[in-house]
């Protein structure tokens, strides 16, 4: 077994013994701890009673976290002519039709999110195979394929987030920065958990929300108190 460094060994002797803690004792706990120099994100780990393989109890939806998420988001936006020119104007950091279908296709993919007119979407949807695994393939459903180009866009580099239950039903995203006040990160994380919470599906039997963990970038976990978290 792998000899573990001070820092390693320090941070899981603080974190031991802290099960089911308040939003507010684990954002605490997790600041604390944050020794590294570049400022980590701190994520968030739901495990839902559901099972995505199941039509009806797909979790996925998208949420604006009031205090962003303290993360630089690169814009990709697949339209023509004026909503092309729109999306420049707006933001975009890549804008394209037939050209970014063959730039996906040729392996560079230099966007954190993709957002495409409707009338892109044969050409976006030839990509599934490769924007589906990264959770990147525009959808209707949370506000990705649109004619509002620039609401759009000036939604994802505001601090949204879009969340989907991956394989066992867990839903994880980053909800800010270590560096934020623990006020702000705590609101964060209520925001999120509240639209996963109002994202369950009508298939989902017994406990919906059976365990939520946070953590930093490089440290450990901790297990939150669903109840702190829901506010229920």
């Amino acid at each position: 077994m792998a000899k573990l460094g001070k820092r390693t060994r320090a941070a899981r002797e603080a974190f031991a013994g802290k099960e089911n803690i308040s939003v507010e004792e684990a954002v605490a706990l997790i600041k604390a701890n944050v020794k590294t120099k570049f400022d980590e994100t701190v994520e968030i780990a739901m495990n839902l009673g559901v099972d995505p393989r199941h039509a009806d109890q797909m979790v996925r939806g998208v949420v604006g976290l009031p205090n962003g998420t303290g993360k630089t988001v690169r814009v990709a936006v697949f339209a023509r002519g004026a909503k092309a020119d729109e999306a420049k104007a707006a933001g975009a950091d890549v804008v394209g039709a037939e050209d970014l279908m063959e730039t996906v296709q040729g392996g560079t993919i230099e966007f954190d999110r993709c957002i495409a007119t409707p009338d892109m979407m044969p050409i976006v949807g030839r990509l599934g195979k490769i924007l589906g695994p990264r959770n990147l393939m525009p959808n209707p459903k949370v506000g990705t394929v649109t004619m509002d180009v620039k609401e759009a866009i000036e939604a994802a580099k505001g601090g949204q987030v879009q969340f989907k239950a991956e394989k066992g039903g867990v839903v994880h995203a980053g909800v800010g920065k270590a560096s934020f006040d623990e006020a702000k990160l705590a609101e964060n994380i209520r925001a999120f958990v509240g639209a996963v919470s109002a994202a369950k599906p009508t298939g989902a039997k017994g406990t919906y929300m059976k365990k939520i963990s946070l953590s930093s970038t490089m440290g450990p976990g901790v297990t939150v108190d669903v109840t702190s978290a829901t506010g229920n």
